[in-house]
């Protein structure tokens, strides 16, 4: 499987406001690149946080992608205790959808986010195991992932040693905020760091779009 992080971040690092609201970071060049990228994914995949904070639909729009109404990417949320809501857009028909949860999810949360059409994939007993839960994927066929965010998600990715790739547009603005979310939360690493190769940089809007595999 391979994994690209994709985000797009203020000057400072931040991912949105302290209070979880969407920022307008980017523009309508990083837009219709985002577009693209979900395009080329078999599966677009974001945090519990990300779906209560924003309800995102995480499918192409751009009438002109080589994706129609019935051919888009699938959907992954990883959800330790299935905290979804039963009408988030991520479950609406338009692309198939995996929530990835633990043993600790509630059954009776489980069984409504089935019934609501979504595909569970458990693994993990008090957080979710993303390796042993991607690999469920690719076993799956899901060979392309694509992360949206939000930090919490990215930095336990980069923890299990499954990023590939990291796309990151940076935005001509401050957002500041100790609780403000970065690209990258979680508990941080101390001793040993991911390493990451820059591959690209481009101008694009009013900011750079970043381009690093991981080493």
């Amino acid at each position: 499987m391979h994994v690209v992080v994709n985000a797009a971040t203020s000057a400072d690092g931040k991912l949105s406001s302290r209070r979880r609201e969407q920022i307008a970071i980017s523009g309508p060049e990083d837009f219709d690149r985002v577009d693209a990228l979900r395009s080329d994914s078999d599966a677009v995949a974001v945090g519990v946080g990300t779906v209560l904070a924003d309800d995102p639909n995480l499918t192409v729009d751009d009438p002109d992608s080589d994706r129609g109404e019935s051919d888009q990417p699938a959907r992954v949320v990883a959800d330790s205790r299935a905290r979804t809501p039963t009408d988030a857009r991520v479950l609406d028909e338009r692309a198939s959808t995996y929530l990835l949860v633990s043993t600790a999810a509630p059954d009776e949360r489980v069984a409504a986010l089935r019934e609501a059409g979504a595909h569970i994939v458990t693994a993990g007993d008090d957080r979710v195991d993303l390796t042993a839960a991607f690999a469920q994927l690719e076993r799956a066929g899901v060979e392309r992932v694509m992360v949206e965010g939000g930090g919490e998600l990215i930095f336990s990715l980069f923890e299990a040693e499954l990023v590939d790739e990291l796309r990151l547009f940076v935005g001509s603005t401050i957002i500041g905020g100790r609780e403000a979310p970065t690209l990258a939360d979680g508990e941080g690493f101390v001793e040993s760091f991911p390493a990451l190769s820059l591959t690209g940089v481009e101008r694009l809007d009013d900011g750079v779009l970043l381009e690093y595999v991981v080493d």
